[in-house]
């Protein structure tokens, strides 16, 4: 386990999306740079997975980069889909108006093949081998065991499929974290898991040549107020072993001391976050379920 997280209170924590809102920044900027990376991938997939999709934003992104491919997102968050499907059918009703207006005979027209599943991502109500790219955008750190959440996306992954994903790496945070550590020593930040763990989990699942990738992002504050407000807005602590209790005026001032004393020449308190990218295929088998060699023979025609 990457560390004790309780997946019920990660659907509680997500459970309300205006809850969220003022994290999505972030969630926006890193798609665009996962973005970036995957525009150096030749790629056509004709069926694309958007793991823990949230608010449907990359949805969007990713039809537009594939317009003939069909693209299904998947989330634990009914709240969450719910808005999804609120957005989608703004832009149909959107779209419908343009075709009554240049196509009449359009109308109504639906938007192509595409689809919404609520589930967990380490347990996808999907076949084997029939996605060509799955994404996975700032959602992989709240799973508890990620080597089974790679293995299950390994299983639904066609041959020469790509796994594309972003998550939080071990710095995220920090500032919060060495806050609250002169107050107590309970965790009130997420351990996240390091970049190499992460690579090694991928060659372990059965995935080839990953590449990784991490860079970090400084977001700036004026007021140590709302930058907790924000570190609440990305989800929170879903640890099972977080404290439960309130904490007292005091330590919450304590908190916000140790803060403020991070102030740069701007007078702006900085919070970090570390960004791991990854990328890797599904390779061509060379063994059976039961461990025996895969040996190809593929005879030249006369």
């Amino acid at each position: 386990m990457s560390a004790p997280i309780d997946s019920r209170r990660v659907r509680t924590l997500f459970s309300d999306p205006s809850r969220i809102a003022d994290s999505d920044f972030l969630r926006r900027e890193i798609a665009r740079r996962m973005h970036e990376r995957l525009a150096l991938v030749k790629i056509q997939p004709r069926r694309i997975l958007d793991a823990g999709c949230g608010e449907g934003a990359d949805l969007l992104a990713l039809q537009q980069q594939y317009p003939d491919a069909q693209v299904l997102g998947v989330d634990a968050s009914v709240s969450m889909l719910q808005q999804v499907r609120t957005r989608q059918a703004a832009a149909q009703s959107s779209m419908n108006r343009l075709l009554s207006r240049f196509l009449p005979g359009r109308a109504g027209v639906p938007a192509g093949g595409n689809a919404l599943l609520c589930a967990d991502f380490s347990h996808l109500p999907v076949k084997p081998n029939s996605i060509d790219m799955l994404w996975s955008n700032l959602a992989l750190h709240w799973h508890p065991q990620p080597d089974r959440v790679f293995a299950e996306w390994r299983r639904v992954l066609t041959i020469d499929g790509l796994l594309m994903f972003s998550c939080f790496g071990p710095d995220t945070f920090k500032e919060v974290r060495s806050a609250f550590a002169a107050i107590d020593q309970m965790p009130h930040v997420l351990p996240f898991v390091d970049m190499h763990d992460f690579g090694d989990m991928l060659i372990d699942t059965g995935f080839s040549t990953p590449v990784m990738d991490m860079e970090t992002v400084t977001v700036t504050y004026a007021s140590a107020d709302k930058l907790i407000a924000d570190v609440r807005a990305w989800g929170g602590n879903p640890l099972g072993n977080r404290c439960r209790g309130l904490l007292g005026r005091r330590a919450r001032e304590s908190v916000f001391e140790a803060l403020a004393q991070n102030r740069d020449a701007d007078g702006k308190i900085p919070l970090t976050f570390e960004i791991i990218y990854g990328h890797a295929f599904r390779p061509t088998p060379t063994k059976t379920s039961s461990g025996e060699a895969i040996i190809r023979f593929n005879p030249q025609k006369r």
